[in-house]
């Protein structure tokens, strides 16, 4: 998902001033044709290119799919309702155990019930009811405990969100790439066409060779055959965000909009302070300190013994007065399990410390890598749009204009035309990287970039 589709070959490549080179060609071919004899041609095509199918639909902003995602994505309603769940522990933990009601018949001389109990003494019927009392606080500590996991589980669950919508924006990047350099190879292949046929027009007439008729027709063909193979990554990453999305794969065919590149409004610090107190990775993990700290205050508190109430009524049905019967219970915990117990919740607070430890380094490093990466691509960017890429096409009008006075030869031509894509494929791709980057940033971060 979050590959980056590097194609440094002609047949891959994408970045040229059309306008320009649609001139060039087009001039080149009606000159060339001019007066064209018909000899014997080498070889042509032996078939005709297949129809390119061109996008049908509006694009749909990335805006409007991270909602969908949000509300739609089973990933993100799963470890929602897990959230959901765990707030209603605390309620739980610190209730009251349940009270026990009990019923007694006691009779005498016989098993069956009520025998004898209108002619002994000692014959009765009897109500109860118990209760066990915790050791005040327990109850309290254990809400707390539950609190602090449920805490937990609520970050857990804003990664969750933050992690799909950065997969969606990783995958929607190399759409709108993959959409893009699509419609360019297919202006590409109509401007080498052209080309064929002024290399044709040319070997007719004797100036140029079977070669270069050969080579354009040898380009034209990677064309197409990189076409077939934009074709096949479209329909990958659409098919990752229909299941991001949560929509049947037979659902309409998804378009993304064009790439432009966004500022980096923050420094390097400021992003650093912003994951510290943002980052739901980092919000997690702080939850589990809090709940093993309160665990080894309640694993101290266990060591305080539990209470148990209990009160009877007994009926009989001689002369004798009714009975009533109350009890106080003290149940005292084992000490050599309590204090493997605390032993323990001490073991887990100093593990959710040196976890807490990790992932602050994890989320700063990947943070700092992020920054360093985006702001790189930026100036990376600069320099394709205020140095390469002009002059390459520089190069370019130089080399035709040496080539339309017989002073250059195809192949000095085909190296500008190449020099020219390639450098546009690999803006492009660094505009995804760029991209990429910033989306990373803000699952990093938290903050939300323009």
């Amino acid at each position: 998902m979050h590959s980056t589709y590097l194609y440094r070959s002609l047949f891959g490549c994408i970045r040229i001033s059309f306008v320009t080179a649609a001139v060039f060609f087009g001039a080149l071919a009606l000159a060339d044709r001019a007066g064209a004899q018909e000899p014997a041609s080498p070889q042509r095509r032996t078939s005709e290119a297949p129809v390119i199918a061109q996008h049908a639909g509006m694009a749909t902003p990335l805006r409007e799919l991270i909602q969908e995602a949000e509300q739609k994505n089973p990933q993100v309603a799963a470890s929602f309702h897990a959230w959901q769940a765990s707030r209603n522990v605390p309620k739980q933990v610190s209730a009251l155990p349940e009270t026990q009601l009990s019923v007694q018949q006691f009779s005498v001389g016989s098993p069956r019930p009520f025998a004898g109990y209108s002619n002994s003494d000692f014959a009765y019927i009897g109500f109860g009811a118990s209760q066990d009392i915790p050791y005040p606080g327990k109850r309290q500590l254990r809400a707390q405990v539950a609190e602090h996991e449920a805490d937990s589980m609520e970050a857990q669950a804003d990664s969750m969100r933050l992690t799909v919508v950065g997969n969606l924006k990783m995958v929607y990047f190399h759409l709108a790439y993959v959409q893009q350099t699509l419609g360019v190879l297919q202006r590409s292949d109509a401007l080498l066409t052209q080309v064929q046929e002024a290399a044709e027009a040319r070997y007719r007439v004797g100036q140029g060779n079977q070669q270069d008729v050969l080579k354009a027709q040898l380009q034209h063909t990677k064309i197409l055959q990189e076409v077939a193979h934009h074709h096949q990554e479209e329909g990958l990453l659409e098919a990752q965000i229909k299941q991001v999305l949560g929509r049947p794969q037979e659902s309409a065919d998804i378009v993304a909009e064009a790439l432009t590149l966004r500022a980096l409004p923050y420094t390097a610090t400021e992003l650093l302070q912003k994951a510290r107190e943002q980052n739901s990775d980092v919000h997690s993990k702080q939850a589990s300190i809090r709940q093993q700290e309160t665990q080894v205050e309640l694993a101290h508190k266990n060591f305080r013994p539990d209470f148990n109430v209990q009160y009877a009524y007994e009926h009989t049905g001689s002369q004798t007065r009714d009975y009533y019967m109350a009890t106080f219970g003290i149940r005292l915990p084992n000490r050599g399990r309590q204090k493997a117990e605390l032993a323990e919740a001490q073991e887990n607070q100093e593990r959710a410390r040196q976890e807490l430890e990790a992932e602050s380094q994890r989320v700063l490093s990947e943070v700092q890598q992020q920054y360093v990466r985006a702001t790189t691509s930026e100036e990376r960017l600069k320099i394709y749009t205020d140095g390469l890429v002009p002059q390459s096409e520089a190069t370019f009008q130089s080399a035709l204009s040496a080539y339309q006075s017989n002073r250059q030869d195809f192949e000095s031509l085909l190296s500008g035309f190449l020099d020219v894509l390639n450098l546009d494929l690999e803006y492009r791709n660094e505009l995804v990287d760029h991209e990429s980057a910033l989306a990373e940033l803000e699952r990093l971060t938290g903050v939300d970039l323009p």
